[in-house]
């Protein structure tokens, strides 16, 4: 019976490596974008054993509808577009605007904590047999610790991550002093038949 693998994404962190890894600072904003599930299923099947990709979550931030009209509604678009896959399960939180906004940016708030706690509590329901994180947040490294905890020989349930990687220099990756956690390295090669260049600013 194949393996029962769920892709976990922090959005943001996925493009803001991606930008980085890929692009100059001066390149528009939708440079760095990908599709999540076309980038799941390569990673899901990056592995020599039998794999299934049961499900993708995402996990990103929401702008405000009225303090960033613009921004909310193409990531609305944006968001429409992942969900016409019944693979995908999204999970937005409002992001956090501070007091002298916007001369200080928008910040995500609590989207962290939670695709640590569905990584974790997913794991602990015995609702995957792999779990592939892709980020670059330590503060994830605690969820990853407590499934590798769950099966300290490296069954099931098996916690991987995935991470950028160009022109032989990687990006920063999640990893746990102790443990094999394997790493998905996925290159440019992968990125550009993954990336997302539509523009979801535009209404037409």
């Amino acid at each position: 019976m194949a393996d029962r693998v769920i892709v976990f994404f922090d959005y943001q962190n996925v493009y803001g490596g991606a930008r980085r890894q890929f692009h100059s600072h001066w390149e528009p904003p939708e440079c760095g974008h990908v599709d999540p599930v076309a980038l799941a299923h390569h990673i899901a099947k990056d592995s020599p054993y039998d794999r299934e990709l049961t499900q993708i979550r995402i996990y990103r931030g929401q702008p405000d509808s009225t303090k960033q009209p613009g921004s909310y509604g193409a990531s609305r678009r944006q968001h429409a577009v992942w969900q016409r896959d019944p693979l995908v399960h999204l999970v937005t939180r409002p992001l956090r605007y501070p007091q002298n906004w916007p001369a200080e940016r928008a910040q995500e708030k609590g989207i962290d904590v939670q695709l640590a706690l569905d990584f974790a509590g997913l794991a602990f329901q015995g609702l995957y047999d792999v779990g592939i994180m892709m980020s670059a947040d330590t503060d994830l490294k605690p969820a990853l610790e407590y499934v590798v905890g769950l099966s300290p020989n490296n069954r099931k349930p098996r916690a991987e991550v995935a991470a950028w990687s160009a022109k032989g220099q990687h990006s920063p990756r999640l990893s746990i002093p102790g443990a094999s956690l394997y790493c998905h390295w996925v290159g440019e090669d992968v990125y550009k038949r993954v990336k997302d260049t539509t523009e979801y600013t535009k209404t037409t």
